[in-house]
């Protein structure tokens, strides 16, 4: 008997993810992990959920984490769903809009991530160059793709585009555009608001850096009711833990704790960024 993979399967190459060292003593940047503690409340949260609930299924719908999301970003709770860290919430996505032949387009270079997902569904990844300046690339609506990705603030660069400039794409694109904001905390602004406002928007948050729970793996999506409802069609069962559930409800509870941490991490970017300079580096 013969395995056969699908022939994109067999052809791509895997995600690979940020080097784990098992040693102990590095000073670790690769994966851009919080030197911070998570809020003490998470600890609490977790441990109450520790012993006879486990043995429990958790709630498909996380309904404790999306309710508190809605609380704290000011969105009625059909806006909002949650996934296992914001590359579920992608996976999902490709899952939803990409098919054999289709194209995501995003500017580049970024997050590698989303061209393994547009693989994995048999689709083509339009990757249109930044400019040297990191502005929104002006051909990426011209793609007429089914998904356009924006990472704002994007990874590796850390550069961010205006709002104003994403609000403009969304009316462009013919299809859905995501904003990608893992690294929204650390930025000026945020698209939360053409959640609320544009029909094709989807915007993504995770836990993973700003509140300290890469380990956790927790993600939100903020979208109109139509695409959280058809995302909730290829959402796998059971996607966050009982564990996940609460300790993100949790975060959200004590935000301010994470944005005490943001801030440190804003000025130690700063003075990062003045010295840079002297050492024959030119930051972003």
């Amino acid at each position: 008997m013969t395995v056969v993979f699908r022939r994109n399967i067999a052809r791509m190459e895997g995600y690979v993810p940020g080097e784990q060292p098992r040693e102990r003593g590095f000073i670790k940047l690769n994966t851009n992990e919080n030197p911070y503690p998570p809020s003490p409340k998470v600890r609490k949260a977790i441990l109450r959920e520790l012993g006879e609930p486990l043995r429990l299924y958790p709630d498909p719908g996380a309904s404790a984490l999306r309710r508190q999301a809605a609380l704290t970003y000011g969105f009625d709770l059909p806006f909002v769903t949650a996934g296992n860290g914001s590359d579920d919430l992608l996976a999902m996505i490709a899952r939803a809009f990409v098919g054999e032949g289709d194209r995501l387009a995003c500017p580049v270079p970024t997050y590698t991530l989303y061209d393994t997902l547009v693989r994995i569904q048999g689709g083509k990844l339009a990757g249109v160059p930044y400019p040297d300046d990191f502005s929104l690339p002006r051909g990426l609506a011209g793609v007429k793709a089914r998904v356009t990705i924006v990472a704002n603030p994007n990874s590796p660069s850390g550069t961010a585009v205006p709002v104003r400039a994403l609000a403009e794409l969304a009316d462009a694109v013919p299809g859905l555009l995501v904003v990608d904001e893992a690294y929204a905390d650390f930025a000026d602004e945020t698209a939360l608001a053409l959640a609320r406002e544009r029909r094709n928007v989807i915007v993504l948050r995770t836990f993973s850096k700003s509140f300290s729970l890469a380990g956790m793996r927790i993600g939100l999506g903020f979208a109109a009711p139509r695409i959280i409802e058809g995302l909730d069609k290829v959402r796998d069962s059971y996607n966050l833990s009982r564990l996940s559930i609460v300790a993100g409800a949790a975060a959200l509870v004590d935000i301010g704790w994470m944005e005490r941490n943001a801030a440190r991490i804003r000025k130690t970017r700063e003075a990062l960024t003045e010295a840079l300079p002297g050492v024959g580096f030119t930051p972003f």
